[in-house]
């Protein structure tokens, strides 16, 4: 079977040169091995995203030389998709309704002088940790996932949870260290990383490209894939591009857009060779 990549961008802004290296790793992966190369729309936050953004990354994407299967899949157009996979979830009984504010759970976690866990924040405090689903009827709640009970299933039901990556060969998930994490909120109906195991599943990605910054988050979408029964891709996690300063590339960097080194006569080689020089 051949290999299958995406790159998931958000249409909250303009793509960066980091975006860039990110496409392009990708593309270029999927192009090696006579694959399939996907872009998928990552667009569940109505709030933030915007057509004209999602215009732009087609534009920019064409402009680097890159093409991608058609249709494009956008996260808007498939709720239902997401909605199924959390009654799934409701019906193993890993899932509770939340009703607590943000504030409520600092206040909770400063009352007990928790510290964050290394890079990926406050754990959850348990405080809605005994309510049932039946308790959030017509009350407004997020969805938390029962960390304890979710792993143990997981674990009952596979052995063990581990992934393949490029980079650190076989890798034992933990995602007990998330505690439990929000699947689902009112305003934002299923979360980042529900949605993007899901999509990779439907899409029958088979290797997974994506920054640095979100090996963490694999930890929690290994155990999604278990308790979901969904197949298991390989992950390359890459290096991110940083300025001279050593900071992220940000979408809030305009200088450098795509779009805006497009509009200034750059061209898609001097892209690259700014990449290459960044590296």
């Amino acid at each position: 079977m051949s290999v299958i990549t995406r790159f998931a961008p958000s249409p909250t802004g303009m793509l960066h040169i980091g975006h860039a290296f990110s496409a392009l790793f990708s593309f270029n992966k999927a192009m090696e091995q006579n694959g399939t190369f996907l872009l998928r729309i990552e667009d569940i936050d109505q709030n933030r995203c915007r057509p004209e953004f999602e215009k732009y990354i087609f534009e920019d994407l064409q402009w680097l030389g890159i093409d991608w299967e058609k249709p494009v899949r956008r996260q808007s157009e498939h709720m239902e998709d997401y909605k199924k996979a959390l009654a799934h979830l409701k019906q193993l009984g890993v899932l509770y309704p939340c009703f607590c504010t943000r504030k409520e759970i600092r206040e909770e976690i400063e009352k007990a002088g928790n510290a964050p866990h290394e890079s990926y924040g406050y754990m959850y405090p348990n405080i809605c940790k005994n309510r049932n689903i039946q308790e959030a009827e017509g009350k407004s709640f997020a969805l938390r996932l029962d960390m304890e009970k979710a792993v143990k299933l997981a674990k009952k039901k596979c052995g063990t949870l581990e992934w393949n990556d490029a980079k650190r060969g076989i890798v034992q998930a933990a995602p007990e260290k998330f505690g439990d994490i929000v699947l689902a909120r009112k305003d934002t109906p299923v979360s980042y990383h529900l949605a993007v195991t899901l999509d990779d599943n439907i899409q029958n990605v088979s290797l997974v490209t994506r920054g640095e910054d979100l090996f963490e988050s694999t930890h929690i979408h290994r155990l999604l894939q278990a308790l979901l029964d969904l197949k298991v891709p390989k992950y390359h996690h890459h290096r991110l591009l940083v300025d001279e300063k050593g900071q992220r590339f940000a979408k809030r960097n305009k200088s450098l857009t795509l779009h805006f080194l497009r509009e200034k006569g750059y061209s898609n080689k001097d892209v690259l060779s700014m990449i290459g020089k960044i590296m």
